[in-house]
């Protein structure tokens, strides 16, 4: 059924069926809770799509009176406090107050084989016929993939900055030439000796931490560490895209920007 403004309603228990059942949230263990995570109206017309759910988000979804907020990170990670105060409570209350619902999807939505952040940055930057690594779990968290010719290590850097529209967090370069790539977008660096170990010449994820240098310069492997902001911007807008194909349903995705 079609309101007012022209898109159709949905009842949210309906979306959120469709979610996760296509994002297969089942298989995935997971460091929080994926789906629903905070509870608003029943009908769903309007969807705000973010990377995270942070306050300036939500205050974007109440000025633009949408139903939902769909994230890649959202609330309730293992080990944070439990207490609802402070930034927490003012993000919830801003969201219960305004009847907006919360969806988030994390590792479901980074490893989904089409739309998922690592499949969306294998398009984004056209490196061809991307494969999970098959060394970690879960599958599809590290991709890999092998170019048609050797690429520079200099050049892949220059043509990540020029994609993502911001430079480098971290490069380390090495002299042989690229052709194996793997990736994991946001924080990934740990993954970096799994791809050495599998052969690959250069691995690219949002992150960087102290050990990641001595790592990519022993193993002989370049490493890229883009920011995990913007490695995950595409996977999130991505799916928004696909409700408003599949529902009719108002989208709109806010780039909330983080030079983390």
């Amino acid at each position: 059924m079609r309101n007012k403004r022209g898109a159709k309603d949905v009842k949210r228990a309906e979306l959120q069926a469709y979610l996760n059942q296509f994002l297969a949230v089942d298989r995935v263990k997971d460091y929080c809770p994926n789906g629903l995570q905070v509870e608003g109206r029943d009908e769903v017309h309007k969807i705000i799509t973010g990377v995270t759910a942070c306050q300036a988000l939500i205050e974007h979804a109440v000025a633009e009176d949408a139903d939902a907020i769909l994230v890649h990170h959202g609330y309730f990670w293992k080990g944070e406090p439990a207490e609802i105060q402070g930034m927490k409570k003012r993000r919830l209350q801003l969201l219960l107050r305004n009847d907006i619902n919360l969806f988030a999807y994390h590792l479901p939505l980074d490893v989904h084989a089409r739309l998922g952040n690592n499949a969306q940055l294998a398009r984004l930057m056209g490196w061809p016929d991307p494969s999970p690594l098959t060394t970690v779990e879960p599958e599809g968290v590290v991709m890999c993939t092998e170019l048609s010719h050797d690429e520079d290590a200099g050049a892949l850097a220059l043509q990540l900055e020029e994609k993502l529209g911001r430079r480098l967090f971290c490069a380390v370069h090495q002299a042989q030439p690229i052709r194996r790539i793997a990736w994991c977008t946001g924080g990934g660096q740990g993954f970096i000796d799994a791809a050495a170990q599998t052969g690959c010449d250069a691995f690219v994820t949002g992150e960087v931490s102290e050990q990641t240098i001595h790592s990519a310069r022993e193993q002989g492997i370049a490493f890229y560490a883009a920011g995990h902001h913007a490695t995950e911007r595409y996977g999130i807008r991505a799916l928004g895209e696909h409700l408003e194909e599949q529902f009719g349903l108002a989208h709109r995705f806010i780039d909330i920007d983080s030079p983390a």
